[in-house]
């Protein structure tokens, strides 16, 4: 069923929201329950497409899954006993990358289909294949699909040329049932890989050094089940923070980790924003006698400004008098969605991997659509501020990542209606 989003803009969010578990870290720890033999209960799941996708691959290989609650899973991957997960599956998300990492680090094999997901670039998987081979395993793919195989694993030193979360991700992965120790350099620092490192070292792991530029993995016999709980989403809460700034509104976060929204926080100050953090929440507001500034910022790893929050930051900006600034520091094409915007009434220029943003008085509603997750999130954020009434369609993408999205919306004030797409409104 197609469904697009009504917004009618021009109220103020005002209220509190709590925030769900984070997606990233979800789809990094699902797959590391394959390197576990017993129960996995993982608590503050995100109700989204991307969990449940992958909790249907884990079924597939014949993983026992049982839903608690929405939010609430146990796991049981002792019964495992397939390295090749549906391909029709995994093409359908980005995070299916990491099934390589665990799957082999449990079989010392894998063959999967090539991940989907977003598309804002080329996902070259070589800094993947370089730990895979360090490590000793062989890998193909020559043929379609992504094939790897190994007498054993052992630990091996590994250098990353530029810093990447996703072979970081599945170094971890592949070196925690290895033989010896694995010394990962330029590794990612972001709080999902730090999550995802916290949760295997519950299960019995030894890893030492997740969250800073060298991580240290001493290869243990086996892992043992237990009860873990997802950290919050930075993504979900900064996307709130953006959305009550952009419509002068007043939100209090709850159910956050205020260090990992320091960054996104600092960039609306020094707009004009006033921003509170407390021990698990955080306050955005404005003041009505707010003289708004100009930004200028680049999309960097972690701990600088995360790349998921770049197309809200650049949505808010629109209507920042003066000439702002975006610089994408990881992907090569994320400012599709600029073309959006732009049918909204936005003045922005793209040059390569630089967005020159030049504050107008407002957005005027039109027909949009979500170009990718975060994107689309950048839309309802434009509803939201503009004038008259927006339609945003390819929500699907939307649904991906964030739960009960305008449902919390809704309840700060926002006017959102999901209705069902015509199908001929395609044609």
């Amino acid at each position: 069923m197609l469904e697009k989003l009504l917004i009618r803009g021009g109220n103020q969010l005002r209220g509190d929201v709590v925030i769900s578990g984070a997606k990233n870290a979800a789809v990094a720890i699902l797959p590391a329950c394959l390197l576990v033999k017993g129960v996995c209960r993982i608590e503050n799941l995100p109700d989204i497409k991307d969990v449940k996708l992958f909790l249907r691959i884990l079924e597939n290989l014949n993983a026992e899954v049982n839903y608690i609650d929405k939010n609430t899973v146990e796991i049981d991957c002792t019964n495992v006993n397939s390295w090749e997960p549906q391909g029709d599956l995994t093409r359908r998300m980005r995070g299916s990358s990491y099934l390589m990492g665990a799957l082999l680090g449990r079989f010392h094999k894998f063959k999967v289909d090539p991940p989907g997901g977003c598309d804002f670039g080329t996902r070259p998987i070589d800094m993947h294949i370089k730990c895979f081979e360090a490590m000793g395993a062989r890998v193909d793919v020559s043929r379609g699909l992504l094939v790897a195989d190994s007498e054993s694993l052992t630990g091996a030193q590994i250098f990353f040329d530029i810093v990447s979360v996703g072979a970081t991700v599945n170094a971890i992965l592949a070196a925690v049932l290895a033989e010896g120790t694995t010394i990962i350099e330029s590794a990612a620092k972001e709080p999902h890989v730090v999550d995802l490192a916290n949760f295997l070292n519950a299960c019995g792991a030894q890893i030492r050094g997740a969250g800073t530029d060298t991580i240290r993995i001493k290869g243990v016999a086996s892992l043992h089940g237990g009860t873990y709980a997802i950290i919050p989403d930075q993504i979900e809460a900064g996307t709130f923070m953006i959305a009550a700034a952009a419509t002068r509104g007043d939100v209090t976060l709850h159910n956050v980790i205020p260090r990992h929204l320091e960054i996104i926080g600092s960039k609306l100050v020094e707009a004009g924003v006033k921003v509170q953090y407390m021990t698990d929440s955080v306050r955005v507001w404005v003041e009505d006698d707010t003289v708004f500034r100009r930004v200028n910022f680049i999309a960097l790893p972690y701990p600088g400004y995360p790349t998921d929050m770049q197309p809200q930051l650049v949505t808010f900006l629109t209507t920042i008098p003066g000439t702002s600034t975006a610089r994408e520091g990881v992907w090569e094409n994320r400012f599709r969605y600029v073309d959006q915007l732009k049918r909204m009434g936005a003045n922005i220029r793209v040059e390569g991997k630089l967005a020159i943003i030049d504050g107008v008085d407002k957005l005027i509603g039109t027909d949009v659509k979500a170009t990718d997750l975060r994107a689309g999130a950048a839309m309802i954020i434009a509803g939201l501020m503009a004038e008259g009434t927006t339609e945003i369609r390819d929500i699907y993408h939307i649904d991906r990542g964030y739960e009960n999205f305008e449902e919390k919306f809704i309840k700060l004030g926002g006017d959102i209606q999901r209705v069902q797409v015509v199908t001929d409104e395609y044609l």
